[in-house]
């Protein structure tokens, strides 16, 4: 079981939920991650983080590089959900409630149980 956030903006759309808990996805294929939920933002600011671990490397050597790079990306994995909802708050979307389920459609379903029909 999942906790997971659920945000919408009208009744008559679906919500979005956003799982709490840590995205393999976001940790191994950062930019894909950001330009699927489209966190441009933090795709670029990704970018940015990559080349400063790579000046960084040169002087502190490629070891020390590999490491800055996997703690750069746990650290991803760990905040991707946080990304997500910082992202649908800037796209007007409202935080509505907290649920729990299996998955992330299971939630949808419960929310739209919840808040009744539209209209």
């Amino acid at each position: 079981m999942t906790l997971f956030s659920v945000y919408d903006r009208r009744l008559d759309e679906a919500p979005a939920v956003v799982p709490d808990r840590f995205s393999w996805f976001a940790a191994l294929l950062p930019p894909v991650f950001g330009i699927v939920h489209g966190l441009w933002f933090e795709t670029v600011a990704w970018v940015a983080g990559v080349l400063v671990i790579a000046v960084l490397s040169i002087w502190l050597g490629p070891d020390a590089g590999l490491w800055l790079y996997v703690l750069f990306a746990l650290t991803i994995g760990w905040e991707a959900a946080a990304l997500r909802r910082r992202s649908l708050r800037r796209k007007r979307y409202i935080y509505r409630t907290e649920l729990i389920a299996p998955e992330a459609d299971l939630a949808q379903v419960e929310w739209i149980k919840r808040r009744g029909s539209p209209g």
